[in-house]
């Protein structure tokens, strides 16, 4: 849906996308206690309710999983308005899920980072052994680095180490796409919090 963008840089654009997307789970109305654990049926009942629909898709070859979780708004006539997206891949062990990129754009997109942070989290504890998420919270610039940082603590990401231009941390920069901020969070914990913010109201990105 996105052109391919290496790093976690910043959790929200401007612009309208269209796009045909597939809408993959079932949906009952959901209570928004933030006290109940999400998964991903309540989920995409949260999100039918605000008139959008969440689809994940994670196909798995030689053992790893490429991960794209979406949430988008009918337009009608089988077209969607693509409203975000997260992208990453995971590695069959407690602390292998890799988030690579993160977009919300357009109108009304109020949630639907919270939306897409929380079907990231509750995926990789029902369909995964991983328990914990990494990501680089990328460093093009000193202002925007540390509104991200900010950003990604409030989802419970706490700092790992940073990566320079040190000789040894050139093969991890060369898969995350860039210098920054290397940071780790427990999946459990980031999805309380997103349920905690759903269930206010999901007044964030």
């Amino acid at each position: 849906f996105f052109q391919a963008e290496d790093g976690i840089r910043d959790h929200c654009v401007t612009g309208v996308q269209t796009c045909a997307l597939p809408i993959s789970m079932s949906a009952q109305h959901v209570s928004l206690d933030p006290l109940e654990r999400l998964d991903l049926n309540s989920l995409a009942a949260m999100a039918r309710e605000r008139n959008l629909r969440l689809a994940i898709r994670a196909p798995r070859r030689l053992g790893v999983w490429g991960l794209q979780v979406a949430v988008a708004r009918p337009l009608g006539e089988g077209r969607a308005q693509l409203l975000g997206e997260l992208k990453g891949w995971a590695l069959p062990r407690l602390d292998g899920l890799q988030l690579d990129t993160m977009r919300v754009q357009g109108e009304g997109s109020q949630g639907v980072g919270t939306l897409i942070w929380a079907a990231c989290f509750a995926w990789a504890l029902e369909a995964t052994p991983c328990r914990s998420a990494n990501l680089l919270a990328i460093r093009d610039g000193e202002q925007q680095h540390r509104r991200l940082v900010r950003y990604f603590r409030r989802l419970g990401f706490e700092a790992v180490r940073e990566l320079g231009a040190a000789p040894a941390d050139l093969p991890v920069r060369l898969i995350w796409g860039g210098s920054g901020l290397l940071m780790r969070g427990d999946c459990a914990e980031g999805l309380k919090r997103c349920a905690e913010r759903l269930g206010s109201g999901g007044a964030h990105p």
